[in-house]
């Protein structure tokens, strides 16, 4: 079989563009190292936060730096052992925070979530996947009224992108979206438009199959280097050299070890997310919840419930610490009485981070046969048909649906 493109990567991004590209006319071949959503994509909380247009550098974010070395199980943290390696991405994290930088990424994500959201509606037309959809909103809940007045700047940054939401103001009103949460709670905020899949491994699955259904084929290989000759680029693997007109790297946290053997030095780190799913009846949950105070979420996932989140700054070759989960399952205990945590799966994955919260989108520096759809953060799902369009229309040589210069490999 010849194959117009290669994608790297058998994650939603990766899925998501190779069946985009098919959809498009191309012969596509997938290879991922591992399989299909056998990373992020498996275990992440399912949401497509579309909302979620604010980067974590936000202004004055670094005087609170001190307090993640100190608290090793708090909402974000950098663990020890890992101070010292990520000290330059954390000098461009601070960067991204100064409020020019800020705005300009603001701007950028804006475009890219409402991209993103019709080009999300047009893949579960084109997969017919709409019953692997939960429509049920999303509450985000505050302690107290000093805690939610903090967050107002935030909410009318959204409403001015056009972001519908409606404050709760009394645990009584936030009860007749949400029963059963602790009164602690007496503030929220609904955002009606948000959604979830009922499960990120199984819409990933879904996509995949669409795509083998046409006559796509995705395969098992290691990949170890790229390089480029004049019109074909050439994938390095342990079974020897591969060769297509067109690749596209999408391979997650990953991915810049490749993109630097195309001398494309992008400063990519990993967010290691934990969770703890939980099996059916352990909660009527009735929507997304997000404990942004707390810095993890309680989402519906096949009927049961996840909870997970927070931000762990450690890279790829630490252990998990998996007391992180322990601490986020506990939380939710107390948040939610009836929650039952016992027969809880706990996970970890590894999510690629850019420090001003934008992917990388475009080509590589030295030559356009190899393309770049990588550092999503924990947005990969909710931008991955987005993303997808975005390549799509680079490999077709039109103009794309936003400018891309906002996500360009050389940005840094």
């Amino acid at each position: 079989m010849t194959n117009d493109i290669i994608v790297i990567g058998a994650g939603i991004i990766g899925i998501s563009t190779a069946l985009e590209l098919q959809r498009r006319g191309h012969q596509v071949r997938v290879l991922d190292r591992a399989g299909i959503a056998t990373e992020a994509s498996s275990g992440n909380a399912g949401a497509f936060a579309f909302t979620d247009i604010e980067p974590l550098a936000t202004p004055g974010i670094m005087r609170k730096a001190p307090k993640w070395l100190l608290d090793p199980l708090g909402p974000l943290s950098i663990p020890p052992a890992y101070v010292l390696k990520i000290a330059p991405w954390m000098l461009r994290f601070w960067r991204a925070s100064w409020k020019d930088r800020y705005t300009a990424s603001v701007d950028a994500q804006t475009q890219l979530m409402t991209h993103s959201r019709a080009a999300l509606e047009r893949q579960i037309i084109v997969t017919k996947g709409e019953d692997m959809m939960q429509r049920e909103g999303q509450l985000q809940l505050y302690e107290g009224e000093k805690e939610f007045r903090a967050s107002l700047s935030g909410w009318e940054l959204r409403r001015s992108h056009g972001i519908d939401f409606q404050i709760l103001e009394t645990p009584e009103v936030i009860a007749e979206i949400q029963p059963g949460l602790d009164p602690r709670f007496t503030h929220a905020v609904f955002t009606p438009g948000w959604m979830n899949t009922v499960d990120p491994q199984a819409w990933t699955q879904h996509l995949a199959d669409a795509f083998l259904a046409h006559g796509g084929r995705i395969d098992t290989a290691n990949i170890h280097a790229l390089e480029c000759h004049d019109s074909a680029a050439v994938l390095h693997t342990e079974n020897g050299p591969i060769s297509a007109p067109k690749v596209i790297v999408a391979a997650g946290a990953w991915s810049h070890h490749l993109a630097h053997t195309m001398g494309d030095k992008i400063p990519l780190e990993t967010e290691r997310g934990y969770n703890t799913t939980l099996p059916t009846g352990a909660f009527p949950l009735r929507t997304h919840l997000t404990f942004g105070g707390h810095g993890f979420v309680v989402t519906k996932i096949n009927g049961g419930v996840r909870v997970g989140g927070a931000v762990e700054l450690g890279g790829l070759k630490l252990k998990p610490n998996y007391k992180r989960a322990d601490i986020l399952l506990q939380k939710a205990a107390r948040f939610m009485p009836a929650l039952d945590t016992s027969r809880g799966n706990q996970w970890m994955g590894f999510r690629p981070s850019m420090p001003d919260s934008l992917p990388v989108i475009g080509p590589a520096a030295r030559s356009n046969n190899i393309l770049y759809a990588f550092g999503h953060g924990h947005l990969g799902l909710t931008q991955s048909a987005g993303t997808a369009e975005l390549i799509a229309d680079l490999v077709d040589n039109t103009s794309p649906a936003i400018p891309l210069t906002a996500y360009a490999a050389t940005r840094f």
